[in-house]
């Protein structure tokens, strides 16, 4: 079954058509490796929200160019329209692959998800939430998915190679990041989060785990299972990743879009240091510090750093920093502007 044009916005109905099909039993799925980092689960009230884990792939001479990827408009598909490659990665709901459009020549990753187990999971929302968005959006900092196709068994979903692999990886092979290249990475998620606020999109789910690395270290927003289109609203759903959450979350009052500068600041607090500022032996020890805590900063960080990080984690919503506050201030500009962003221009090719 042939999949709608690429940046078609399917309707909920389509999608759980495309998802609950004939009951086939699916290929065992339980043999597949799974990627050695231990992950955090992302969850909502009543549910455990589980994910496709990615495995990091080799930069190599088949990777499309950034500008192309971001281009490319992808038309109707199937299955015989496709050459398949190597895994990349599994987990609980199918695997990636490496593949190629015969058509276009096109290389992109093709992530195979087995629909017995969507339904086993009752994941569904979260399969349509990341097609509704995902399709729609159109920046450098957010994995594109070109298209996607279903068949009785499986559903397909196109995505721009990230042959950096998962962020989060690098993060654990390294232990910290540098302050020049968490300011890097971290001015790149600013953008992508404020491009997906003009488009009223609430991520609630920032993390390492969710983000893949493009080519030149080009940071890719890749899991919007947990994000939200709310134009007007103020939402009530307890959802996202635990050691990630907003005190308003945790204190189960009505959110906005702020829980993502809140987000930010764990991400930018578990560059610098490597580990989540309010992390605690137990859910409940990690509830109270998010309720009362304050960051510990260890000393070699700078003031500017200190700052601004402080300021993405204040607890009361209305008194975070901006988005376009946070691009303007000292410790982004310091390490994002003059001498530095030459530096980074030389280095990554332009896109700073």
């Amino acid at each position: 079954m042939q999949a709608p044009l690429a940046g078609t916005m399917p309707g909920p109905e389509a999608i759980n058509r495309m998802v609950h099909g004939p009951e086939v039993p699916p290929e065992d799925s339980s043999k597949e490796n799974t990627p050695p980092c231990k992950r955090r689960k992302s969850t909502e009230k009543g549910e455990k929200g589980q994910e496709l884990a990615l495995k990091s792939t080799p930069r190599g001479p088949q990777s499309i160019p950034e500008d192309m990827a971001l281009g490319t408009e992808v038309p109707w598909f199937s299955l015989q329209d496709i050459d398949v490659g190597k895994r990349l990665g599994a987990g609980k709901f199918g695997s990636v692959y490496v593949a190629r459009c015969r058509r276009t020549g096109l290389i992109f990753a093709l992530k195979v998800l087995d629909k017995h187990q969507l339904i086993k999971h009752r994941v569904e929302h979260q399969l349509r939430r990341e097609i509704e968005i995902q399709s729609h959006c159109r920046h450098v900092n957010i994995l594109r998915l070109y298209s996607f196709f279903h068949d009785e068994k499986r559903v397909y979903l196109m995505l721009e190679m990230a042959p950096g692999g998962e962020l989060y990886a690098l993060l654990q092979s390294r232990g910290t990041f540098s302050e020049a290249r968490s300011a890097w990475y971290f001015k790149q998620m600013v953008e992508a989060i404020q491009y997906c606020h003009s488009k009223h999109i609430i991520h609630r789910d920032i993390k390492p785990e969710n983000i893949l690395i493009g080519l030149r270290d080009t940071l890719k927003i890749a899991d919007f299972g947990w994000a939200v289109h709310a134009p007007s609203s103020r939402r009530e759903t307890f959802c996202g990743t635990l050691d990630y959450l907003p005190p308003e979350m945790v204190h189960n009052k009505k959110y906005h879009s702020r829980v993502d500068i809140w987000g930010l600041g764990v991400l930018l607090y578990e560059f610098l240091v490597g580990k989540p500022p309010f992390e605690d032996q137990s859910e409940k020890g990690t509830y109270k510090k998010i309720k009362t805590g304050t960051p510990v900063f260890p000393p070699h960080l700078t003031k500017e750093a200190k700052d601004l990080i402080s300021k993405l984690l204040n607890k009361n919503p209305s008194e975070r920093l901006t988005l376009e506050a946070v691009l303007e201030h000292p410790w982004v500009a310091l390490n994002c502007g003059g001498k530095n962003a030459q530096r980074l221009q030389a280095h990554y090719g332009g896109i700073v």
